[in-house]
């Protein structure tokens, strides 16, 4: 069942998914008229939101309101009673990363009453959140194809995950995945780009001071070092993580001075791992000099292909 991008505190142990993320932006025409637009909070605080706040408005609110939105107001007491509702030892990293907290929290919340507004429950009183959600976001993306080509290319892309079989073995089964995969991604944009047709705003000063908490860690001190970076999310015992830790070695000591090559251990950086949705580990994440993400790779990869992939964003 595919579910929108809320994260949990928790990461699940899968391989062998590849998945392109790419950014693009519209260039203005010369003849565009320029405005100054409301300050937002993806334009102002880049890779802090993920989802529903990528254009929250930022705004001046009444003290300790964090949030309001059509029919929606969060609190810095509602944050601090999701944050104390996970296991103790995550609290205190999570209280560095709250934006997300108030983020996860407000995505779920909006989207709830957008599922009961649009997609009525009429007689079936049993469906749960998470099944409202999933109705209104697979009926607001529409039919979805996959085509001859990219199922293809996804098999290209993960031949050592298919066991050397050939395509027209797993073809069925990859059109599948890549079928999911697309419906996710429109899920995920559908989410992310809430803010363009609903009004939400964000407390701008407690965003700003959130922005820096967010920031000091090894991931985001890499993606605004102005060198492309490697992240691999993993942890100790986990098969394709052991494997990959001499290889991590050799590339951080061969591009020493031109990229980052940085682990994570997801079970003390819990809270990182959820803000970066990490849900499989080991996962690697590639990041242009701009901090930009630009692919992840979920399993084991070998030092060929992680190379190939860092030269493609610029690492020689």
């Amino acid at each position: 069942m595919l579910t929108p991008k809320i994260v949990p505190i928790a990461v699940i142990v899968v391989f062998g998914v590849s998945i392109l993320h790419v950014r693009a932006a519209e260039a203005p025409s010369a003849n565009a008229t320029v405005t100054k637009k409301p300050a937002v909070v993806g334009d102002t605080y880049p890779g802090l939101a993920w989802s529903s706040l990528t254009y929250a408005r930022l705004a001046d609110l009444p003290a300790g309101v964090l949030l309001k939105a059509e029919g929606l107001t969060l609190t810095e007491a509602d944050v601090a009673g999701e944050i104390a509702r996970v296991p103790r030892e995550v609290q205190a990293q999570l209280k560095r990363h709250a934006f997300f907290m108030l983020e996860n929290l407000a995505t779920r919340q909006l989207l709830v009453a957008l599922a009961k507004t649009e997609t009525p429950r009429q007689k079936d009183t049993s469906s749960s959140d998470e099944e409202m959600i999933q109705k209104y976001l697979k009926g607001s993306i529409g039919n979805v194809e996959v085509t001859y080509a990219e199922v293809t290319k996804f098999y290209e892309e993960n031949k050592d995950a298919c066991g050397g079989a050939p395509l027209n073995q797993v073809r069925d089964s990859l059109k599948q995945l890549v079928l999911q995969q697309k419906q996710q991604d429109l899920m995920d944009e559908r989410t992310r780009t809430l803010g363009q047709r609903m009004a939400i705003e964000v407390s701008a000063p407690w965003t700003k001071e959130q922005a820096r908490m967010a920031r000091d860690n090894p991931v985001d001190r890499a993606r605004s070092s102005r060198r492309p970076s490697l992240v691999d999310f993993g942890s100790i015992g986990c098969v394709g993580c052991d494997m990959l830790a001499p290889i991590l070695e050799t590339l951080k000591k061969k591009y020493a001075g031109k990229a980052n090559v940085l682990f994570i251990h997801v079970g003390r950086e819990q809270a990182l791992a959820s803000r970066y949705g990490i849900q499989a580990i080991p996962t690697q994440v590639f990041y242009d000099r701009d901090g930009n993400e630009v692919f992840r790779h979920v399993g084991f990869w070998p030092q060929a292909e992680l190379e190939k992939k860092l030269a493609q964003i610029g690492v020689r």
